[in-house]
């Protein structure tokens, strides 16, 4: 990789970052009156946008930059356990969706990369509230377990379903922009078709 490519992923990741600490300091609200603590926020947004752009690795940096900022700052009430469990599960959305996307770049994978990322990120945010939550919250592990499925299942499976439909949206005119200013930030330099 060219030093000018390498100076371009790091100005474009730093953006992503930036951006997605911006938007969960704006916007955040519960979804369920039954577990006001899940809020719904669209931070992994630049973070899906940037594991499509440069691929799982990237995708999963950015997530680990972003966890840090925003567990230090606008989310240190959720303390090395927000970041963790943010990691964790966004963090596996962008190994395997970015793993999805970067195969074979279409329309289809696309649809197939934020389904698979958005399932497993939900399944292992699941494996983590059962684990940190009790914690946490100073709630019984019982209590989690009860809440589970009507709740904490459903809750990740809406937040990143949401935020993965606005990416898919938005990720075409975000990728056909970056690629006009300043040229691909794709490793493989491969022309997106989705």
């Amino acid at each position: 990789m060219k030093r000018n490519d390498k100076v371009l992923k790091m100005a474009v990741t730093g953006l992503l970052v930036a951006m997605a600490v911006m938007l969960v300091a704006l916007i955040h609200f519960p979804i369920f009156p039954a577990a006001p603590f899940l809020e719904y926020d669209p931070a992994d947004i630049p973070i899906y946008v940037g594991t499509f752009l440069m691929g799982p690795v990237a995708g999963f940096v950015i997530t680990l930059l972003v966890s840090l900022v925003q567990g230090l700052t606008v989310s240190a009430a959720s303390g090395p356990i927000g970041i963790l469990m943010h990691l964790l599960s966004t963090g596996s959305f962008a190994l395997v969706a970015g793993a999805i996307y970067h195969h074979k770049k279409t329309r289809k994978n696309a649809i197939l990369a934020l389904v698979a990322g958005v399932v497993v990120m939900s399944l292992v945010m699941a494996g983590c509230n059962l684990v940190f939550t009790p914690i946490f919250m100073g709630t019984p592990r019982e209590a989690v377990v009860a809440m589970l499925v009507p709740v904490i299942l459903p809750f990740n499976l809406l937040k990143g379903g949401i935020n993965a439909v606005i990416t898919y949206i938005i990720y075409k005119p975000i990728s056909r922009a970056t690629s006009r200013l300043f040229g691909s930030v794709d490793d493989k330099k491969a022309a997106d078709k989705a």
